[in-house]
């Protein structure tokens, strides 16, 4: 009922099914959502949030032959972060697909890069020419 409140209002909603983050401690952490018997039921969510109004759909931590499955059931756009191929468009969270994140990614996460890695390296550079006395240099300065 919230999502049709919101859409007949003439705001955009993006539904978000499967693991949704801020319900992490609600289903008992970091978990696939839709295995077995649950399947229909994200399966009808969607459905149910198309029906409604929602101009797409996010699917988290979902197996793939589901959110392939929920993608052949719906007109709107699929959108999947740990949920297979078979959606229409993928996202990561920048954060991790850049390597800032310093414990353990998730599975389904790829991290392209180790920013977290060169920024660090950085910073103890900056820090060592500014005990150094070597930053700020007169290049890095200006003339009265």
């Amino acid at each position: 009922p919230q999502v049709k409140l919101l859409t007949d209002a003439g705001i955009p909603v993006m539904a978000h099914i499967g693991f949704t983050p801020q319900a992490e401690h609600n289903l008992g952490g970091y978990r696939v959502q839709g295995r077995g018997d649950a399947a229909a039921q994200l399966v009808a969510e969607a459905k149910a949030f198309e029906e409604a109004g929602a101009f797409a759909v996010v699917m988290e931590m979902v197996p793939a032959p589901v959110a392939a499955e929920v993608t052949k059931a719906l007109r709107i756009p699929t959108i999947g972060i740990g949920a297979g191929a078979g959606c229409d468009a993928q996202v990561l969270v920048w954060q991790d697909m850049m390597g800032l994140r310093t414990g353990k990614a998730p599975r389904f996460v790829k991290r392209y890069a180790d920013l977290h890695g060169v920024m660090l390296t950085a910073a103890k550079a900056y820090a060592d020419d500014v005990a150094a006395g070597t930053f700020p240099a007169a290049e890095h300065s200006f003339d009265g």
